[in-house]
């Protein structure tokens, strides 16, 4: 492998904890928010978002 070689480059930033999220955070549970269903309606601001897990475990918000 090159040093110029970045393929492993996705899979190490993948990993990294993001500075984003705070200790102090409200947290909740995917399976609780997403239900059997694996999918929630959130209304924000007067519109409807579909939060949905993909069959690979992924989250996926759409409006």
């Amino acid at each position: 492998m090159s040093h110029t070689d970045s393929s492993t480059a996705p899979l190490i930033a993948s990993q990294e904890k993001p500075t984003h999220i705070s200790p102090t955070d409200r947290r909740i549970n995917s399976q609780q928010l997403l239900g059997e269903e694996g999918r929630v309606v959130i209304e924000h601001k007067g519109q409807q978002y579909l939060l949905r897990q993909t069959h690979a475990g992924k989250l996926i918000l759409t409006k």
